[in-house]
This record gives structure tokens, sequence and C-alpha cells, in this order.
């Protein structure tokens, strides 16, 4: 598995204590990527463990609709 962080995080200090991290925008993008495959494959588990329940495209819209207005 490789590396997500390319460069070295730099902390802010408040009081002596960590308070924030920089990092660079692209390893943010690619953490906040692997963070959605995460919970999309939790989604997916969860599902696959239950009975799923399935309903009619109209009566979605239908309900969809009725809570807008």
């Amino acid at each position: 598995m490789s590396r997500i962080v390319k460069t070295k995080p730099q902390l802010i200090m408040k009081n002596g204590k960590p308070n924030a991290v920089i990092i660079d925008i692209e390893d943010y993008r690619k953490i906040l990527e692997r963070l959605e495959d995460k919970e999309d494959l939790d989604d997916l588990i969860k599902i696959r463990s239950g009975s799923p329940s399935f309903r009619k495209l109209e009566d979605f819209l239908a309900e969809k609709k009725s809570n807008a207005v």
C-alpha cells in the first residue's frame, strides 16, 4: 500500500498542545477519497447483512413530491 501523505504535516500549537494540522491539499483530497470509499464499503456491508426492501420509482417520487410541499 502506498503512502497517502507526501509532505510532512505541520502542527499548529495552542497553549503548548496540538490544535490543528496543515497538510498538502492533494493529500487532503486523497484522505477524503479514502474515507468516502470506507463509508461506501460500510454501507454495502450493512445492506448485504440485512434484507433489502425495494419499492417502485413512482412511489418514491410521489413520496418525495409530497414531502417537498
